[in-house]
């Protein structure tokens, strides 16, 4: 049964899924690992950066959310298959997909005006990640272990947003660990998917039919393992001050994280939607910001 007209905003709102906007904090890591090189605390020039960023973190949300509406109206049918993605307003008939697709069409042009004016570099990089998403959503998404290289280049594209707009330079081994962390993300989503769906996994995303958990597994062990070294090597090298490698006391926190994001993906198969579990599962939430703390604290320090 369709819901009232006055619930329209809040099902727009929903369709652009702000849970999910958790993932743009990515853009505040620039802001976060330049602590010990760029600016004094609680100076002018570390608000600017600050709302810089922040207004980075804001056009990235609705930038991403312009994609989450039309993707949503490209597979309204296939996702009124799902479980889970049946929910959704478009899949539900509670939302319009012409005024989805027009709120989309606003989001992006304004996206892209507003991002041109707080930096032309950080307009181009919205631009790519816009044609891309096209890319992924019309093609790409079909296309066996290049879907999952897609969705973590995104992240890693937050990741130089953030970057981009304060004029800082990060060190690429943090671009590294973004992509891997990423990758591991996706592949425990995929993963989610084809037990969460079981035979008729197919039905609902014909790629699915192209992994199986056996090979899901396999990646990511892989990309577990290679995310926990690349980030130790780049606490190795994270120092400004000869003999002072304190980030290598956050190795722990990044372990431990992975581990229990690996217990509930497979335990309790919950690793269809990361940013459910970031918000909802306390332990991770303590550990995110312990790890959040003890880097902040770390890089003061470093000055």
């Amino acid at each position: 049964m369709t819901r009232p007209r006055r619930a329209l905003p809040l099902e727009l709102l929903r369709a652009m899924r702000p849970k999910q906007w958790i993932k743009n904090s990515l853009v505040f890591g620039a802001f976060v690992f330049t602590l010990n090189e760029r600016w004094r605390p609680l100076s002018p020039e570390m608000w600017r950066y600050f709302f810089e960023s922040l207004a980075t973190f804001g056009l990235f949300s609705f930038l991403a959310s312009s994609i989450y509406l039309i993707n949503d109206v490209r597979d309204v049918d296939k996702d009124r298959q799902h479980p889970r993605k049946r929910l959704r307003p478009i899949a539900a008939g509670t939302l319009s997909p012409v005024v989805a697709v027009g709120v989309a069409v606003v989001l992006m042009l304004g996206t892209l005006a507003l991002s041109f004016a707080l930096s032309p570099a950080f307009a181009g990089i919205a631009a790519a990640y816009l044609l891309m998403q096209f890319a992924y959503v019309f093609l790409l998404k079909e296309v066996v272990l290049l879907d999952v290289f897609v969705i973590a280049i995104g992240f890693v594209m937050r990741a130089v947003s953030g970057a981009v707009v304060m004029g800082a330079s990060i060190s690429p081994w943090l671009y590294t660990v973004t992509l891997l962390g990423a990758l591991f993300l996706g592949l425990c989503k995929r993963r989610n998917e084809l037990v969460l769906l079981e035979g008729g996994a197919g039905d609902h995303r014909k790629i699915l039919e192209s992994y199986t958990p056996t090979l899901l597994d396999s990646l990511t062990s892989i990309v577990a393992s290679s995310t926990i070294m690349a980030y130790s090597l780049y606490t190795f090298t994270a120092s400004k001050r000869a003999g002072q490698n304190l980030m290598m006391l956050t190795i722990p926190f990044v372990i431990f994280g992975m581990f229990r994001y690996l217990y509930l993906a497979y335990s309790q198969n919950a690793g269809g939607s990361p940013e459910e579990v970031f918000l909802r599962d306390r332990p991770l939430i303590a550990t995110i910001a312990l790890w959040i703390a003890a880097t902040g604290l770390i890089l003061g320090l470093g000055r």
